[in-house]
């Protein structure tokens, strides 16, 4: 078959505008042809549709061309994305074909009986080897493909979920067989994915084609939403206390986190539904419930809608290493405390060697056979099916029989199915882990691409939506796949795309559909609600505002250490520079060699610079602000997430190619700093003008100013110990770590005066970098997430007012200045090791009361 060749369509009146312009390849010898038929004419589905094009405006290749550029820019604007691991955590642009995928009335019947069939199959064969086992004791499932299997957990046995309901969500994978039959390749029981792609998709491509939307009577899919989320309800309710108010229960979606590979559409849903988007460490079990952690306290959460693989949904009974679950989960779930969808355990029915059990399965559950078959499969741990299928199967599929069990598929293979060919030897060698399947040519889907239609081998997900009452509902509609070029399978991961699904109906369309999208709001809603806060968010916003300063800080030390070492009284003020690199991290402590001499010190504060120094000096604080920030992505503006990558790459970057080659170009690193240094201005900017001023910006406002007021004290503290303070190069120095050199200059030209740098560093309130003015409205601040926070009674924590005392009570300009006969200002170095415990004080503070939600104060690890 060749794909270069074209075959013309002729025009007619009803779609001259369109399909006249377009060229269509031939389809695919041996696969059903989606849009023409036998004679090659349009099936009427599909001539409807461009009819339908035509008449609502997209008129030829340039409306076609357009609407493709349209499809491509929503996908931007609303940053659809997906992660793919082989590209190391680097999202990619969600691939969204422009035309969609047709199903007609009666083809949707057969799907939505067998579809519903295999739903109430799958929950019921989940219930039997869970409880009684039965099937097991009847032999009509093998004991080594379940107990085999890493998706069937035992912690789980004996477990009865609300109703009996251990699936709430069932996935069937379909394909079209070339006579046009559909066939069941696949099932997805554990945490099946594509519910907020296929509404993506939805959303765009029916606004593009509005007209044959409508005029097509494509069915809605909002009801299946409806569905879903009052399901997870009236489950939920059944784990709610006597004494809770109300009749809403907490609902979260469980996510792995922002690398997740499809996290777009955990965000998505959550957004849709209206339920909380968390993470596993948002989560702690008090008490046999769970609770989500949040600036306010724990909140209550009864039904979890899991995006996370079953064995790391619990360290303490499943995956030990798992640091994405939540310890105690089960616990919580077998106390009957909430609802988990779907109840983990479920993945065992996933494995392909199932399907070929299913029949006979049907029987002994249902009672009646299977509407939709399955593609012929044979398990190799049965010696007559693997004598079956190496005798009659040379050109069948080898799968792996347990996801994980080679991790690159059976040894040797390519990821993928593989030709049964050759591989006989290691069948027999280990038969259990193999499993061979009829190849089925997938139905080819046309697609729009640079002026012709193409066919692409298509498969269809589509959704069950369990009730409360034994019941199913399928989504009319669903997530298709389209294989990449060249391809045989459907996988976005391998350059496949995506289609939106529209399933055809012979009634009406309700006028006023029903929508799960915010309707258009009144003046009398927009009540000023604050949305919850969680713990993560806001300990993460108060560790990037703490990193951010302390790196500020760090860059404004190392630049003013490195023009010192140059000057004539670099001797002078040696000791004093190490001491603060030190105490600031830049150098190690215990570093002897690096205070031995001006050459040594440079070395080790160069050293110290990296990411992988194992200081805590600058790369290291960039590397931090980048990770906690990335926790909170959602919250930032791109240009401020942008700029808080680009000061950590670029600053990583431009130090390796400093140091690569032999002892590093002083000029040259002193410019990277000052490059750096607007970077962090940039980044500072971002956070004062482009975010929202709720709780978690304000314990990011005190992570910096925390950070402040100990730098800026250690500062003070080490210049007056090491005997600097009335000496022209400590008054220079201190002048430009705090940044007040000009203000000073401008007030007092030519003098040096301790009274008048003592008055403006720390007592003047309208220096921004007072230490008075700073540790005050650092006060103001924890004082405003105080009432915004839970009662203190409550709570029963000390208030912020008892950990750092009022400004007025500190020592006066006159106390600091009084030196004793040596010269040492003892007030001074007092009140600074004072107002750095008031701060690390409240820094605890602020972790067991807002993060982890300790009963006594715990420290924080820097």
């Amino acid at each position: 078959m060749s794909y270069q060749s074209t075959l013309p369509l002729e025009p007619t009146a009803a779609h001259a505008d369109v399909l006249a312009l377009l060229r269509m390849l031939p389809g695919r010898e041996g696969h059903w042809d989606e849009l023409r038929d036998a004679t090659g004419a349009l099936r009427e589905p599909w001539r409807q549709f461009f009819e339908h094009v035509r008449d609502g405006g997209i008129g030829g290749l340039v409306g076609l061309e357009q609407a493709r550029a349209s499809v491509a820019q929503q996908v931007r604007d609303n940053d659809i994305s997906y992660n793919v691991y082989a590209d190391k955590g680097e999202p990619r642009p969600w691939a969204l074909d422009l035309l969609p995928f047709l199903i007609d009335h009666d083809s949707w019947a057969v799907i939505e009986q067998g579809v519903m069939q295999r739903a109430r199959l799958l929950n019921a064969i989940v219930a039997d080897t869970y409880g009684p086992q039965s099937l097991l004791a009847q032999g009509l499932v093998p004991p080594a493909l379940v107990f085999g299997h890493p998706g069937y957990l035992r912690a789980v046995r004996g477990f009865t979920p609300p109703g009996g309901q251990y699936l709430h969500i069932v996935a069937v994978d379909l394909g079209r067989t070339p006579s046009g039959d559909w066939m069941v390749v696949g099932h997805r029981t554990e945490a099946p994915s594509g519910l907020g792609y296929a509404l993506e998709n939805r959303l765009i491509v029916s606004s593009l084609f509005a007209d044959a939307f409508r005029e097509l009577r494509a069915t809605r899919l909002a009801p299946t939403y409806s569905q879903l989320i009052s399901t997870l309800a009236a489950a939920a309710r059944t784990t709610m206390s006597d004494d809770e108010p109300g009749d809403s229960p907490h609902i979260a979606l469980l996510t792995p986190g922002p690398f997740s590979e499809t996290y777009f559409e955990h965000a998505f849903l959550a957004r849709y539904l209206g339920v909380t988007l968390v993470e596993g460490k948002d989560l702690t079990v008090r008490g046999d419930k769970l609770y989500l952690k949040t600036f306010n306290g724990l909140e209550r959460v009864h039904a979890v809608l899991r995006r996370l693989d079953d064995v790391f949904c619990d360290p303490v009974e499943l995956r030990a290493d798992s640091t994405i679950g939540v310890p105690g989960l089960l616990q919580v779930m077998r106390a009957g405390n909430v609802m988990v969808s779907n109840v983990p355990g479920a993945g065992f029915v996933e494995s392909p060697a199932m399907l070929g059990f299913l029949p006979g399965i049907a029987q002994a559950l249902l009672g009646e056979p299977l509407a939709l078959p399955s593609v012929p499969t044979w398990w190799c741990g049965e010696a007559l099916a693997r004598d079956e299928a190496q005798a009659r199967l040379s050109a069948g599929l080898l799968l792996p029989t347990w996801p994980g069990h080679y991790p690159d598929g059976p040894p040797g293979m390519a990821s993928g199915p593989q030709s049964l060919a050759d591989w006989r030897a290691r069948i027999d060698s280990a038969p259990d882990t193999f499993t061979v399947q009829v190849p089925l040519p997938y139905s080819c889907t046309p697609r729009y691409e640079a002026g012709m239609l193409a066919g692409r081998p298509s498969v269809l997900r589509v959704f069950a939506i369990a009730d409360m009452a034994g019941g199913w509902h399928v989504m009319p509609g669903g997530f298709t796949r389209l294989a990449a070029e060249r391809q045989a399978s459907a996988s976005m991961q391998m350059g496949g795309s995506s289609v939106d699904t529209w399933v055809l109906s012979n009634q009406p369309q309700p006028a006023a559909p029903f929508s799960l999208l915010p309707s258009p709001m009144r003046p009398a809603d927009l009540a000023r609600k604050h949305r919850t806060v969680s713990s993560r968010a806001a300990e993460n916003l108060f560790w990037s505002g703490r990193y951010g300063e302390r790196a500020e800080n760090g860059v404004r030390l190392c630049r003013l250490i490195l023009g010192s070492l140059e000057a004539n009284d670099a001797d002078t003020m040696f000791g004093t520079l190490t001491e603060l690199a030190a105490e600031c991290g830049l150098i190690f402590s215990a570093d002897v060699f690096a205070r031995s001499s001006p050459s040594a010190f440079e070395r080790a504060l160069v050293a110290g610079l990296s990411e992988q120094s194992g200081t805590a000096g600058i790369g290291q604080c960039l590397a931090a602000q980048a990770r906690s920030s990335g926790e909170v992505r959602g919250r930032l503006s791109n240009d401020h997430w942008r700029t808080i990558l680009a000061a950590r790459n670029d600053f990583r970057d431009g130090l390796a190619n400093l140091t690569a080659e032999g002892p590093h170009d002083r000029v040259a690193l002193v410019d990277l700093l000052e490059y750096l240094a607007t970077q962090l201005s940039a980044i500072s900017g971002a956070q004062g003008d482009r975010m929202t001023r709720d709780e978690a910006w304000r314990l990011l406002f005190a992570g910096r100013h925390i950070e402040r007021v100990w730098a800026m004290a250690t500062f003070l503290r080490v210049i007056a110990e090491q005997g600097k303070l009335a000496t022209a190069e400590g008054f220079d120095l201190l002048l430009q770590l705090f940044d007040s050199t000009l203000t000073y200059r401008s007030l007092y030209p030519g003098r040096l005066e301790v009274p008048a740098l003592l008055d403006l560093l720390v007592v003047e309130s309208t220096n921004p970098r007072g230490l008075y003015g700073v540790y005050d409205r650092l006060r103001t601040k924890l004082a405003q997430i105080e009432r915004a926070a839970a009662p203190m009674s409550a709570q029963r924590r000390p208030p912020f007012a008892d950990l750092m005392p009022a400004v007025d009570v500190l020592p006066s300009l006159e106390a600091l200045c009084e030196a004793d006969a040596d010269g040492r200002y003892a007030n001074l170095i007092a009140l600074c090791d004072k107002l750095c415990d008031y701060v690390a004080a409240a820094s605890n503070e602020i972790s067991a009361r807002y993060f982890s939600h300790a009963s006594t104060p715990t420290a924080q690890v820097a």
